[in-house]
């Protein structure tokens, strides 16, 4: 499989039933069918800002209009994969002069049937990752020097179709990793040590999150799992619709108080209490009508987020929202279709759409400052075939959700490259060459900003 469509790729489920070859088939990758979204499923209450036939533009009433954005800050810890529990870090103060430090190895890069897609965490001065093979490893954070290295497959089996992805957060000087191994660990940050284990019945391809007390944990059968932080013990679980049809990358469940919203492959955003998990609210961020294979894939592959009292989401299927943490109500929506998450801060929200569109919205409106095209020029190569017959049009490349740094955007691709756009115009100031392909959001901890890249690299950028 070309790299470049890594991130697309979607995958059948085999525990909920996988019936025939022709799925496959109908969720490859380089379909370049029209995904554009139509007219809106059960839009009840919610302000739909641009008609889903047309073209995202800025709004003329918002040109030349200033907004604000927080000040920059210094955070000495990353411990989850979005920063914090609500997954909306605001604007660090890291790498001002964006320039590569150093690059450092940890593990196996993507290979057939195996992909790096565990987003990075850091605490005490070490950087957590995982690599396709779900082994976890502690580098130091200023040299890159690894410290340990622990393997999450118990059988150190090969032929697991579904075992690879996962992640690792970081509380109380523990690192929690899950796996598609169908493990959830706790080890130790300084020594790699394991405190326990734990058996799923069902592989764990996103990240989890850590939040009084409990690990958080969306399995592939599109159940949210709960465990004790301290003993590993399963607690409470919430089983959301089925279906068969993944994107390859998976969501983190977002936490503020005493709620949880976690984001599934049916295009469910659903709000539960953190102590029982009872259920608050469910929305749908999918639509109607799709009208190629891609489109039906209903999926919210990005991390939710939570800000200022409101949950920002995007699907696949083309639902870009706001949301109300704490009714449920629907406040606006966007035809975005988007595979990472969005990042709220300040007056705005930005997202990152599948074609490569960064978007600067209101964050209490919905209407758009201004878009970037980050795959602007881009022109689609066949790849394979025969004296120019058969083979695959390379889809576009696909961003990760951008990192606010000062008044920068911090941006990775596939296309190897680190874009920093001016977070009040869009205008590209930098592009810095990674060497290394990535849709893994950037992530900071003191004056450094670190990347993950497909092949199993760290790179520290200062």
């Amino acid at each position: 499989m070309n790299r470049r469509s890594t991130i697309l790729a979607a995958v059948a489920v085999a525990a909920l039933g996988l019936s025939s070859c022709s799925t496959v088939s109908r969720l490859n990758p380089f379909d370049r069918g029209d995904d554009k979204p139509s007219e809106l499923a059960g839009e009840g209450q919610r302000i739909s800002i641009i008609p889903a036939d047309q073209r995202l533009e800025p709004a003329e009433a918002l040109k030349g209009v200033d907004f604000f954005l927080p000040p920059p800050t210094r955070v000495e810890a990353w411990p989850l994969p979005g920063g914090n529990p609500e997954q909306a870090v605001g604007a660090v103060d890291a790498a001002p002069n964006l320039e590569i430090a150093w690059r450092k190895g940890f593990g196996e890069g993507v290979s057939r049937g195996r992909y790096v897609t565990a987003p990075p965490v850091a605490a005490d001065g070490k950087v957590f990752v995982m690599d396709a093979e779900g082994r976890v490893a502690a580098l130091d954070g200023r040299t890159g020097s690894q410290l340990w290295r622990v393997g999450t497959n118990p059988g150190d089996n090969k032929r697991d179709k579904l075992g690879f992805g996962g992640g690792v957060a970081y509380a109380d000087g523990k690192v929690y990793a899950v796996s598609g191994h169908r493990q959830v660990m706790q080890l130790d940050a300084g020594t790699g040590a394991v405190g326990w284990r734990t058996k799923t019945s069902e592989a764990i391809h996103g990240a989890p999150t850590i939040s009084g007390g409990r690990v958080f944990a969306v399995a592939l059968d599109n159940t949210l799992l709960t465990f004790d932080t301290a003993t590993g013990a399963p607690g409470w679980t919430y089983q959301a619709l089925s279906e068969s049809a993944r994107i390859l990358s998976a969501s983190s469940p977002a936490v503020s108080g005493d709620t949880v919203v976690a984001a599934f492959g049916s295009g469910e955003l659903v709000a539960l209490r953190t102590a029982n998990g009872n259920d608050l609210w469910n929305e749908a961020l999918s639509r109607a009508s799709r009208t190629s294979a891609l489109s039906e894939i209903r999926d919210i592959p990005g991390r939710p987020a939570i800000y200022q009292g409101d949950v920002f989401a995007v699907s696949h299927s083309g639902v870009f929202a706001a949301t109300d943490l704490r009714t449920g109500q629907a406040r606006w929506s966007l035809p975005v279709v988007g595979v990472t998450g969005p990042l709220p801060a300040g007056d705005v929200v930005y997202v990152v759409s599948k074609t490569g569109d960064v978007i600067c919205a209101s964050r209490e409106s919905g209407q758009i400052y201004w878009i970037r095209n980050l795959n602007e020029g881009f022109k689609a190569k066949k790849t394979g075939g025969f004296f120019g017959i058969g083979g695959q049009r390379q889809a576009q490349p696909v961003w990760s959700a951008p990192l606010l740094a000062g008044e920068r955007l911090l941006i990775v691709g596939q296309t190897g490259q680190l874009v920093a756009l001016n977070a009040k115009t869009g205008e590209v100031q930098k592009r810095l060459d990674l060497k290394g392909a990535s849709t893994l959001s950037p992530i900071a901890m003191g004056d450094t900003v670190y990347v993950v890249t497909e092949e199993a690299d760290l790179i520290a950028i200062r």
